[in-house]
């Protein structure tokens, strides 16, 4: 018969041995992979006869998935595209995943630029894991609170949540504001999987969303050999430390605990094409851009 300490000791037992079971599986999406984006609208409820769906969409690339930070209840993955020639590509930072252990804080996506800060109990995120995602210029993108499930010997992560319309969507498209994601990471044998199942929404103040359209998206990451993407790797190694300045003054925005709209450009350019610059090295000068993309 079980003592309350040895019950409480068996029940903690469990909880790290779950948690730790949870880390690996997100820690399994670092390295070298071949992608596959696939995206395709599959239902159309618009009213308007001319309406025109968005073209399936299938894209390839090489992807190199650094782990930044490593910590008991913070795992931090670095996404960066390797493109053109093999023999001498070019690097794009990419977007990045920060996954938080039993998170309470969140800005969540309400349309055109705007991020309502809101707060959970610790109850009602115990034993989950928050994805936060970020822009290529770590400004945030979306988040969400879920719990890891390793079943049958799959292991997946699944949450439904707002946010921005996708680069691929914002640069040809105005006729709706909001993407409600689900997304599904599961991680396989060879790799991991990307599902997605997204509605496109267009969204007022005071008013009912009204759902336009919705996508499928089928993203896959294959496994590859790490040596393949040796350039993505180095090139991390030698601008990393710039973009520890970046994270250290998005974290210090983020640490205000309230609401964030955003500018979409200053000095007419997005952020990124500020950051990307080589003339933002330094930190004040990182601090003073971002800051002035921070609307008051």
């Amino acid at each position: 018969m079980y003592t309350l300490t040895a019950f409480l000791t068996v029940l903690t037992l469990n909880a790290q041995t779950k948690k730790e079971q949870d880390a690996n599986a997100i820690k399994k999406m670092c390295g070298c992979y071949e992608v596959t984006f696939n995206f395709a609208e599959t239902f159309q409820y618009s009213k308007d006869s001319l309406y025109k769906p968005s073209k399936t969409k299938t894209d390839k690339a090489l992807e190199w998935a650094e782990l930044v930070v490593d910590k008991d209840d913070k795992i931090s993955i670095q996404h960066l595209l390797q493109v053109g020639n093999p023999a001498e590509p070019h690097i794009v930072k990419h977007w990045r995943q920060d996954w938080i252990f039993e998170n309470t804080n969140f800005y969540m996506y309400n349309g055109d630029n705007v991020w309502n800060f809101k707060q959970k109990s610790a109850n009602d995120v115990k034993g989950q894991w928050t994805q936060k995602v970020y822009q290529v210029d770590d400004s945030p993108r979306y988040e969400g609170s879920s719990t890891w499930v390793h079943v049958d010997g799959k292991s997946f992560w699944e949450n439904t949540t707002d946010a921005p319309l996708p680069r691929r969507e914002y640069t040809k498209r105005n006729d709706y504001n909001v993407t409600i994601r689900g997304n599904r990471h599961e991680i396989k044998t060879n790799g991991w999987i990307h599902d997605q199942d997204n509605s496109k929404v267009i969204r007022e103040e005071g008013k009912e969303d009204i759902v336009l359209a919705q996508e499928k998206g089928y993203n896959t990451y294959v496994k590859v050999d790490d040596s393949r993407c040796k350039v993505a790797s180095e090139w991390w190694k030698k601008n990393k430390e710039k973009w520890v300045l970046v994270r250290k003054k998005w974290d210090e925005v983020y640490g205000r605990n309230t609401n964030l709209s955003l500018e979409t450009k200053v000095d007419n350019k997005a952020l990124y094409k500020h950051l990307f610059s080589e003339d933002y090295e330094e930190e004040a000068k990182i601090n003073m851009v971002i800051e002035s993309f921070v609307k008051k």
